[in-house]
């Protein structure tokens, strides 16, 4: 299986340039989050019972729509699984995969032929939310003890809806308006199968430039 994840941090106008200035920290960020997502390959290839691979090619500023489009379409199901952080850095963690994955997800952790789940009941959107939930924590508590910044996540909450409305709901909810998006862009795979996720991590200016000093 392969699954290309997209951990984001949110950025303002201001830090358009960050990738060029700030490309030694992104960097740092980069490998700081390939040692937490092979913390969270390991947590979920432990409950699996297969092996899971994660690396992270690269990191990126991108505008926010084009940053949206990776998800596919605007009108696109997907399952967002919301994550507020507090401590020193305060924002939120937002994890998307698109319906088809999700499906998929469910069919691999359930050992289920692919194909078998259409819907998401109960039991479903416990376990999507779970995997959010790992990886998540394993990429923040990366960033939290290689800065030395308190981080935390808070309870995960779960949506099914269009990309474009789940998206817009989450950062009117926690009033966040910038437009520019940190892509850290991430693979999985066991198998031959694929999985997409989006990894979005919201934050305002002050704490995002917080963070890169503690990274240098």
């Amino acid at each position: 299986m392969k699954c290309g994840v997209w951990p984001i941090i949110y950025a303002s106008e201001p830090y358009k340039n960050f990738y060029f200035r700030k490309k030694k920290q992104l960097d740092i960020l980069k490998e700081t989050c390939n040692i937490g997502l092979g913390h969270a390959s390991t947590a979920l290839a432990k409950i699996l019972g297969k092996k899971i691979n994660m690396t992270v090619p690269q990191a990126l500023f991108l505008p926010l729509e084009e940053a949206i489009s990776l998800g596919g379409e605007p009108e696109n199901a997907v399952a967002c699984i919301n994550l507020p952080i507090s401590g020193e850095i305060s924002g939120l963690v937002i994890f998307i995969f698109d319906a088809r994955s999700t499906f998929r997800l469910i069919d691999l952790m359930m050992v289920l032929p692919e194909g078998s789940t259409q819907i998401l009941d109960e039991m479903s959107k416990s376990l999507v939310k779970e995997v959010g939930n790992i990886l998540a924590g394993s990429f923040i508590g990366a960033i939290s003890n290689f800065t030395g910044l308190k981080m935390c996540t808070n309870v995960p909450e779960l949506a099914f809806d269009m990309i474009a409305a789940t998206l817009s709901s989450a950062l009117i909810l926690h009033n966040f308006a910038e437009d520019q998006l940190l892509v850290i862009e991430t693979v999985l795979t066991e198998s031959q199968k694929e999985i997409k996720g989006y990894f979005f991590f919201l934050t305002s200016p002050e704490d995002l430039e917080k963070l890169f000093a503690a990274l240098f």
